[in-house]
């Protein structure tokens, strides 16, 4: 089950790297691909599917929590390592932002469809439950870190809280947080144009990872792409664990949760690192050997902890 819902995402990778090359798309339209992924299509699944959640079904607070828990103690490890990891492997810092993206951040759409062949709707929405606690406090993260290393100089305050404030991830998030508990009925024209826009949203993000790959450079694994690949399969799911058994979650909500932990690294991180300066090449490395090597850990992660 799990192999079938990642083969695609593999496959529509290496069609993205198939295009590029074959340049079927020049360099400035991959440019205007990505935005209308990162502008629209991503903001559209997000929106809509936390606007038709029902949160009242599920343990809402003890997954936040959860969750929360696991991400801010492996941010902050990260964080305070960032000058030892640049000492002892020469990773600079516009790299360290792939690998903190690569370490933190989750690819939501597999995670939808993991928790839909699982679990059915209550399995989606308690997975909702997980993009409204996670996703916002992730790519603030991610834009705080990237705003603050990428450039290499210190941003001014003013620059992070703009950053914040007009990321779409973050403003759709909130508007569909708005509109489920506004109690109000989404028209069926608005519900069936976003889904369509949903449905184009994996493809066209996935295909842009496989468009900024170069293969060679996974010939030659260094030290930045080996971390930024390995530290959220093995890392995250025993925190997400410990954290769900602290706060008392089991269960169909355990499951999610640790789907939510295990999945690999979100493609739109990728999109991130390049609107915002960071090492978007690295970035489509570290997506591309999380999801392949998610056939595995994926598997073993819900053995271990469910």
């Amino acid at each position: 089950m799990i192999f079938f819902a990642l083969a695609p995402v593999i496959l529509v990778i290496a069609s993205g790297y198939l295009l590029a090359r074959a340049n079927l798309i020049s360099g400035e339209q991959w440019v205007g691909v990505e935005r209308l992924a990162y502008f629209v299509l991503f903001p559209a699944v997000l929106f809509r599917t936390i606007a038709l959640a029902d949160f009242s079904s599920v343990p809402t607070f003890d997954m936040g929590a959860a969750l929360l828990s696991a991400i801010v103690t492996l941010a902050v490890a990260l964080l305070a390592a960032r000058t030892l990891i640049e000492k002892i492997w020469g990773i600079p810092a516009v790299r360290f932002t792939s690998i903190f993206q690569g370490s933190l951040r989750w690819n939501a759409m597999i995670a939808l469809a993991l928790a839909a062949n699982i679990g059915g709707q209550t399995a989606l929405a308690m997975l909702a439950v997980a993009m409204v606690f996670m996703i916002p406090i992730l790519n603030g993260a991610s834009i705080v870190v990237l705003s603050w290393y990428a450039s290499g100089t210190t941003p001014n305050f003013s620059k992070i809280l703009k950053d914040l404030f007009t990321n779409p991830f973050i403003l759709s998030i909130f508007a569909g947080v708005l509109m489920n508990i506004s109690g109000l009925t989404m028209p069926a024209i608005v519900d069936d144009t976003l889904e369509i826009f949903a449905q184009a949203a994996l493809p066209i993000g996935i295909i842009c990872v496989g468009a900024g790959l170069d293969l060679s450079s996974l010939r030659r694994p260094g030290p930045a792409l080996t971390m930024g690949t390995f530290l959220r399969p093995v890392f995250m799911p025993l925190l997400a664990f410990l954290f769900a058994n602290l706060y008392g979650v089991t269960g169909q909500a355990l499951t999610v949760i640790i789907i939510a932990s295990a999945v690999p690294c979100a493609s739109n991180s990728y999109l991130l690192a390049r609107q915002l300066g960071g090492d978007a090449k690295l970035m489509a490395e570290i997506i591309t050997l999380q999801t392949l090597a998610a056939t595995v850990t994926i598997p073993l992660a819900l053995l271990l902890f469910t």
